[in-house]
């Protein structure tokens, strides 16, 4: 009887034994399991967030930004001519790619590096680039300096004076300075800013002007100007000009020292 019993408590004994074995290793398995899950939901949360990183630079700061994501309105075609299209046509506000451009405006043969808010200001950044493109600023004259409060050099008409624009104006007005404390905005010195008709925001056409001092501008009833870029480096050559004073005298008027743009270029 006693011999039965042993041979009955050691079989159960080798039977606990397997039965913890056998746990042991379905515990190691469902542990395993278990470590596998995590590591598999932490890899695919990681490649989730790269994804959404890669997207985000691709479209915020690589190729993929969509050459109109700026622009928030449209210009009205330019009528026909004889049923046929106009040539004197706005420029697509799309040619700014919604982007800076860089590039040099070459002034008494003296280089200025420039560059181009295309972000803030596509459609006069696009007019821009299109009239620069089409070589309208070779050998063009800056007919207008100011020396008194405001200090700007103009230039952009076709004649050496005052008129002639490319044959069509464009608006609205674009990344105007706002003022503060209620005063006038300030330009700073190196702005490329539109020139414009007194009061009318769509008068704006290929005339700018060099801001080459500091300067408080008061808006009128259209606001202020609009801001399509900045001299970087190179404006201090100019100095003889800005500092040559007006032809007759006066703090308003043309430019004793000729000052011409030689060429422009942009990419």
């Amino acid at each position: 009887m006693s011999s039965k019993k042993t041979s009955i408590t050691e079989s159960a004994r080798k039977s606990l034994k397997s039965y913890e074995a056998k746990q042991n290793v379905a515990d190691h398995r469902e542990a395993v399991r278990a470590k596998d899950n995590r590591l598999a939901i932490i890899v695919t949360s990681i490649v989730f967030v790269v994804a959404l990183l890669a997207q985000y630079v691709y479209f915020s700061f690589g190729p993929g930004v969509s050459p109109t994501s700026c622009i928030t309105f449209t210009q009205a075609p330019a009528p026909l001519i004889s049923g046929k299209p106009n040539p004197a046509q706005i420029p697509d506000a799309a040619i700014s790619e919604c982007r800076d451009w860089t590039g040099s405006m070459t002034i008494n043969k003296k280089v200025l590096n420039i560059k181009l808010f295309g972000k803030k200001a596509p459609q006069a950044v696009a007019n821009f680039v299109n009239l620069s493109s089409l070589g309208f600023y070779t050998d063009n004259k800056c007919h207008r300096l100011t020396t008194s409060g405001l200090y700007v050099l103009q230039c952009g008409a076709t004649s050496g004076d005052a008129n002639g624009g490319p044959g069509y104006s464009f608006g609205p007005l674009e990344n105007v300075p706002v003022a503060s404390n209620g005063g006038s905005p300030l330009y700073t010195k190196g702005m490329l800013a539109m020139a414009r008709v007194k009061d009318s925001p769509t008068s704006q056409g290929s005339q700018f002007f060099i801001v080459y001092k500091d300067s408080t501008i008061p808006s009128d009833k259209a606001g202020g100007y609009t801001v399509f870029g900045e001299i970087t480096s190179g404006l201090d050559q100019l100095l003889p000009v800005f500092q040559g004073g007006i032809v007759g005298g006066g703090t308003d008027g043309k430019p004793k020292v000729a000052a011409v743009i030689n060429d422009t270029s942009v990419k």
